[in-house]
């Protein structure tokens, strides 16, 4: 079990360090005015792509498994491929990377708050504690500490679609452990992928008819080659696995690594500052995450 469990680790700190590399990425595509919903897109095309030769023959045998779960299959394509990738790019284009991946952190928080609802797993006291602390944390992020912002409802545009993003996310791990698959793995990735990108298309078809036309170049190649290969393929088998090995509350913590690697990468490369607010919000955020932890960690 402990081999297990390190395998786990190893590849759920990749998870992390690729993911936080996407926020990265997507906000060198915003410099380059990559249109957000095309590069998510044809991120998902590329990656479903590569997967379908490995996977058709699996998805047709066990097309009537698939079928008969198919509004289940659609629903995680929705949050995590359609809706969360797409939120992550666009909001880019409006917001500092590190509060991104700030408010991103607490992702741990709210899958544990959406499971409970889902009665997936129960809630103690100490994570309903920590819902409100991290609320908090996202809250000195998103007002920038400035009550006028509240007053006003003059919140920064990136930062609550980013929000958004933030929650199509957390339900989408919390739904990923409900059932038991009779799929493999990388079977189960390319059955959302299909899924969520079925949706994906008029979204980019709308994008594309307002304009947004995609420049290929080398900016365009090298970001959709990164997001295809690490943020996309890689991170999202090392995350369906790692949840499987050690449960989705588990594998939240290493979110936790997130604002670290996004913010030491923003800093070196963009030169973006951590202002006060991320600090007091990093300070509710942690504090959050650590109660809402205490029992799963205990029992670790």
């Amino acid at each position: 079990m402990t081999n297990k469990n390190n395998l786990a680790y190893i590849l759920l700190v990749l998870t992390t360090l690729f993911w936080s590399g996407n926020f990265i990425v997507g906000k060198v595509a915003s410099t380059y005015e990559i249109p957000p919903f095309s590069l998510n897109f044809y991120r998902w095309l590329f990656a479903g792509i590569i997967l379908f030769p490995f996977t058709i023959k699996e998805m047709l045998n066990k097309r009537n498994y698939i079928f008969n779960n198919i509004g289940f299959f659609i629903i995680l394509g929705i949050t995590s491929i359609t809706i969360f990738n797409s939120t992550v790019y666009y909001s880019l284009y409006y917001m500092q990377v590190i509060s991104g991946v700030l408010m991103i952190s607490t992702i741990p928080v709210w899958i544990m708050f959406i499971s409970s609802i889902l009665g997936i797993e129960k809630t103690n006291r100490f994570q309903i504690t920590g819902v409100i602390l991290s609320i908090l944390g996202v809250l000195f992020i998103i007002t920038k500490s400035d009550l006028n912002l509240i007053k006003n409802l003059a919140f920064n545009k990136g930062d609550l679609i980013m929000a958004s993003g933030m929650f199509a996310w957390a339900l989408y791990s919390a739904l990923l452990k409900k059932k038991k698959y009779e799929i493999s793995q990388i079977t189960l990735l390319e059955v959302v992928i299909i899924s969520g990108l079925i949706f994906l298309i008029p979204i980019y078809l709308l994008e594309m008819n307002f304009g947004n036309q995609i420049e290929i170049g080398k900016p365009f190649i090298l970001t959709l080659s990164y997001v295809v290969i690490f943020p996309g393929l890689a991170s999202f088998f090392f995350w369906i696995k790692g949840i499987a090995i050690i449960g989705a509350n588990r594998a939240g913590v290493f979110l936790h690594l997130m604002p670290v690697f996004g913010s030491i990468m923003a800093i070196i490369l963009f030169d973006e500052n951590f202002k006060i607010y991320h600090l007091l919000g990093a300070v509710f955020i942690i504090a959050g995450i650590s109660l809402s932890n205490k029992k799963s960690l205990n029992n670790a």
